[in-house]
């Protein structure tokens, strides 16, 4: 199996959410997306393990940062994450294939998105995620989201000019990551983190996420028709039913019910 079929079966094993969209991106757009996506996952498994403490996370999330701030090789990883075999998943351990699977023409951007984003979740780590404010909010899921709405409005100018508006890309990656924290916030109770800020109920992060989600709106509206537009009609469109199931009291979305939404989203019909 070639790295991209690896690639690919691997985004099919860890996102039911982003699987579907990237598998139907064109050729070299799909490798730049599937490169960033394995990559910050790749470090999301580090930040969210729950056997890993917070000071070996920040260590491996700074060491991450660093190689990718170097001119590495794969194997740089593997002695990284040696003492570490059996507690990673494979998304992490294979980072380094991850991050050359890339076009060279886009790939530093990914690795710069990447090390920026694995330096911000160990300075997160090293505070034990401590979350007292909006002000607060904002800066983390701008440090693990919305910074990935960026980079994915620098893929799209990469590939074939697609304009976007970067202010309302920053709310397209805010407003996933605070259905995320809704929809997760038992777990991470549950291993000792509050992303709620001092205060905050569920309906509070339901407005939170919902200001930010009318961001995703702008910015999916202003994007013209094709694999672009198509890419981002699917999570937006999960977001949205994620949140009325939560406020309707029920837990996260079936498979089918996904499935069902993301069959409403065919090439070119959005």
């Amino acid at each position: 199996m070639s790295t991209c079929e690896h690639a690919l079966d691997t985004l099919r094993k860890t996102s039911r959410t982003f699987f579907i969209p990237i598998s139907r991106l064109p050729v070299g757009l799909q490798d730049a997306v599937t490169s960033g996506y394995l990559c910050l996952r790749a470090i999301d498994e580090v930040e969210d393990h729950p056997g890993l403490d917070n000071h070996t996370k920040a260590l491996l999330l700074h060491a991450i940062s660093h190689i990718l701030q170097t001119t590495f090789v794969a194997s740089d990883f593997t002695t990284l994450f040696a003492p570490y075999q059996q507690e990673l998943p494979e998304v992490t351990l294979r980072i380094g294939d991850w991050a050359l699977l890339a076009p060279p023409s886009i790939a530093p951007r990914v690795w710069e998105a990447t090390a920026t984003m694995a330096d911000r979740m160990a300075q997160w780590a090293e505070h034990d995620w401590m979350i007292q404010s909006a002000t607060d909010l904002d800066r983390y899921t701008f440090g693990v989201a919305g910074s990935v709405g960026l980079l994915l409005s620098d893929l799209w100018t990469w590939y074939n000019g697609t304009p976007s508006n970067r202010s309302h890309a920053v709310g397209f990656g805010r407003g996933l990551q605070a259905v995320n924290i809704l929809r997760n916030h038992a777990e991470d109770t549950a291993r000792g983190v509050e992303f709620f800020p001092h205060g905050w109920r569920a309906e509070d992060m339901h407005a939170y996420a919902y200001r930010n989600l009318a961001l995703a709106d702008a910015y999916t509206r202003a994007l013209p028709a094709g694999p672009v537009l198509d890419f981002c009609a699917i999570p937006l469109a999960l977001a949205y039913a994620t949140l009325e199931c939560l406020a309707q009291g029920d837990g996260k979305l079936s498979r089918s019910d996904v499935l069902q939404i993301v069959n409403q989203f065919t090439p070119g019909s959005v």
